[in-house]
């Protein structure tokens, strides 16, 4: 289809963290954008700051006049909304183009040099790292991303026309509508059982989307994976490889071996051994580019890092606040080093909410296993997303499993009278529901603890 002779576009699901990016960007290219979403939320609140209507009743009428010209409006809708949504089948039957999410991010990136970033996680902070490298350096690059990027306020970067770099998201294998020049896989464990079944599915889903990139020189892959490609790590002999690691006033420094020659000294500020990964499967990829050492270097000191990925909320010599969206076992466990190197001798609270009731189940051992790393435990219920529930599967259950005795479970609606309370030095809320929601309230209360 030709995105020129279309001049509406309707979104349905237009608070998802990618379809506002997208939103964000038709905007920015002077189409006229509105649409549904099923709550309220900081997301859709920032699309109507920037001229978006968005409402939230699924009603026909509600559907301005001018995206009921099916001659030229585009309906994008998300894999997550129902089957049985009013206006998702009013433009079924009414012969409009709908499109999924990442199809039309497809059409996007296919006339551009697409850079897709993969992974079961890390795929946003390093698409957020390459687009901010890039950016920095003047490429003429727009950057559609899973997050909020500190310092830009939004999740796209920049306003290019030949260059993009896309999240390639595996949910619903919508990264396979992608058409990379470059690319890279971070992790692919298991994950969206509710759609692959198996790890296996996965494996192979992951598989079908490198085989999109025909040289293997532009595929960059962490050395654990099972795939032919440039292979990239931290102290283990990738080809890309960072050494010397050093913690210098809460940097990471370190040296980046590369197949052309070392950089040395690069200052990262992101925590966690699982963020230099990402910093340096960036690099690999700015660098094979065609990106000078020097901008690289300069742009990975002045990435400020994502939001609801160990976000700092609160930073003082005796409180500290840190919200992350991690929702699998393995983004618990990078959670937990990071918090552990930073603060060893503290009092650290870890606050979770479980994301769907199928990822609960199908990871529960895991899940209580890597809860269990932290001394202090508070769970939430189960935030549902787009599943209703499943018989047995509740946070007592989690709970019930977690070995460590400093666990408790409550209510969203106690967080705050909790927190007042708590003699906790560090405290981290963790998930990717809705308590990224009250991520401000709790910001509030612990900063004037002390």
């Amino acid at each position: 289809m030709d995105l020129n002779q279309i001049h509406n576009v309707y979104f349905i699901g237009i608070g998802g963290i990618g379809m506002s990016a997208l939103a964000r960007y038709f905007k920015s290219i002077g189409k006229n954008v509105a649409g549904y979403d099923r709550t309220s939320t900081q997301l859709t609140d920032e699309l109507k700051r920037n001229g978006i209507r968005v409402h939230f009743n699924d009603s026909i009428a509600l559907i301005d006049l001018p995206f009921l010209n099916k001659s030229n409006t585009l309906v994008v809708v998300t894999p997550a909304v129902p089957k049985e949504h009013f206006q998702w089948n009013y433009f079924l039957k009414n012969g409009f183009v709908v499109k999924k999410r990442a199809e039309v991010l497809g059409i996007i990136t296919k006339g551009t040099y697409c850079f897709a970033v993969a992974g079961t996680h890390g795929k946003t902070t390093t698409s957020s790292i390459l687009g901010h490298v890039l950016y920095e350096s003047k490429v003429d690059v727009t950057a559609f991303l899973g997050g909020i990027v500190e310092g830009y306020n939004s999740n796209v970067i920049g306003e290019g026309k030949t260059v993009t770099v896309a999240e390639a998201d595996e949910f619903d294998r919508s990264f396979l509508h992608l058409h990379p020049n470059m690319a890279c896989i971070t992790s692919m464990d298991a994950d969206h059982l509710d759609i692959y079944g198996d790890s296996t599915a996965i494996e192979a889903s992951f598989t079908e989307f490198a085989n999109k990139i025909e040289d293997k020189t532009k595929l960059f892959v962490t050395k654990d994976l099972p795939l032919k490609g440039v292979t990239v790590g931290v102290e283990n002999g990738s080809d890309y490889n960072a050494v010397n690691i050093r913690v210098q006033n809460g940097w990471y420094v370190f040296d980046a071996e590369t197949p052309s020659g070392k950089i040395t000294d690069i200052r990262f500020a992101l925590p966690g051994r699982h963020n230099l990964t990402n910093a340096l499967m960036a690099l690999a990829m700015a660098k094979t580019y065609g990106v000078a050492d020097g901008d690289i270097k300069a742009a990975l000191e002045s990435f400020k890092g994502v939001k609801r990925r160990f976000s700092y909320q609160v930073k003082k010599p005796d409180m500290v606040y840190i919200d992350d969206y991690a929702h699998h076992p393995t983004e618990i466990d990078a959670v937990h080093q990071a918090v552990s190197e930073l603060y060893p001798n503290k009092k650290v609270l870890a606050i979770f909410q479980p994301h769907l009731f199928s990822r609960t189940r199908d990871f529960i051992d895991g899940f209580a296993k890597s809860l269990s790393a932290f001394k202090n435990i508070v769970l939430l219920d189960i935030y549902p997303a787009r599943e209703l529930p499943i018989e047995g599967v509740t946070s007592k259950w989690l709970l019930d499993k977690i070995e460590n005795p400093n666990k408790k479970l409550i209510s969203k609606k106690d967080v705050i009278p909790f927190l007042k309370i708590t003699d906790a030095d560090v405290v981290i809320t963790i998930g990717a529901g809705d308590i990224g929601e009250i991520v401000p309230e709790i910001k509030k209360v612990l900063d004037e603890k002390n």
